[in-house]
């Protein structure tokens, strides 16, 4: 057989295998987490645990995760361009999944960058934010040593809409939300029993459609 045939024979075996390339099927919930100032890419020291856990809890459902790209700097700068990536993996995802949920949350300054998607005016930048009409496909929101709380404000009280969906951790001590002066009441979150109160609220919040 020639060379041209044997080509002929393999693209034609190679059409009848499925496309690697086929789209991953849309997750029921999609966790949107921003990590702290500092961190590496990726989820980070608390929403790492925090996905990990939500996922064991709803065994019958597909969890997926998507970590914020933002540079997460220690001028604390890069927190309203974070925003506008959490808002932009939520609109896309939507547009793309009609069926999915979401769970936002992020650790310190990941804490800015949700506010900000929320549409909550802080201190540390401006970028885009959750369209209205998607408010109702967020389902919980679950930040920890949240800046907010420094200027006397919490997601809670910063309106209705996300109000009610949202659970907020702050250690005692801790300088970034509580204007404390215990830097490790900062680093602990993961540890405390926080990360799994913040997975056990998102998951009951999920519950209820």
């Amino acid at each position: 057989m020639s060379l041209a045939g044997v080509g002929a024979l393999s693209a034609a075996g190679l059409s009848l295998l499925p496309s690697l390339a086929s789209a991953a099927p849309c997750p029921d919930v999609e966790v949107v987490f921003a990590r702290g100032t500092g961190e590496a890419p990726g989820l980070g020291i608390t929403g790492t645990p925090l996905v990990k856990d939500i996922k064991s809890a709803l065994p019958g459902k597909n969890v997926s995760s998507y970590a914020v790209d933002y540079a997460a700097n220690f001028s604390q700068t890069s927190a309203g361009p974070g925003a506008t990536d959490m808002t932009d993996r939520v609109v896309s995802t939507a547009a793309n999944c009609a069926g999915t949920s979401f769970v936002l949350g992020g650790y310190s300054q990941g804490g800015s960058v949700t506010d900000i998607a929320l549409g909550i005016p802080t201190r540390l930048g401006t970028g885009r934010t959750i369209p209205a009409k998607l408010a109702g496909r967020v389902k919980a929101v679950v930040v920890f040593g949240n800046p907010l709380r420094l200027s006397g404000r919490t997601i809670a009280s910063a309106g209705d809409v996300f109000g009610p969906k949202a659970k907020e951790f702050c250690n005692t001590g801790d300088p970034v939300c509580g204007n404390g002066r215990n830097g490790a009441a900062h680093l602990t979150y993961h540890v405390n029993g926080s990360v799994e109160q913040g997975a056990r609220f998102a998951v009951e919040r999920i519950g209820r459609g």
